[in-house]
């Protein structure tokens, strides 16, 4: 798996491309708890995800918290049919937003 953390004014946009397992965790999560920061907004473009697994969605719940208890909000965009149906079957889908496209989420 890979990831591109890129800053646009107060939306931290993060892509990921491939599979958010356990082994990609740790280094996604060092990566991203140095840049959510109180206020900052977090932009999720999933579009190249094709798999999560428990401890991805681990971490987009723990960043999600992060993101909220510093008054920021989280939207994940552009989520594939693979790895919607394991958002579906646990009913995390009811936790975040998701929009269709990276160019539908609005802050």
């Amino acid at each position: 798996m890979t990831w591109e953390i890129t800053i646009e004014g107060n939306v931290i946009k993060v892509m990921i491309e491939g599979r958010l397992v356990a082994a990609a965790v740790p280094g996604l999560r060092d990566d991203l708890n140095g840049q959510i920061t109180g206020g900052a907004n977090v932009l999720f473009d999933l579009g190249k995800m094709v798999h999560i697994d428990s401890s991805g969605l681990g971490l987009l719940v723990q960043i999600l918290q992060k993101v909220k208890a510093g008054g920021g909000k989280m939207i994940l965009a552009a989520l594939q049919p693979a790895p919607k149906i394991v958002f579906d079957i646990t009913k995390v889908s009811r936790v975040f937003e998701i929009v269709p496209t990276v160019a539908d989420a609005h802050f």
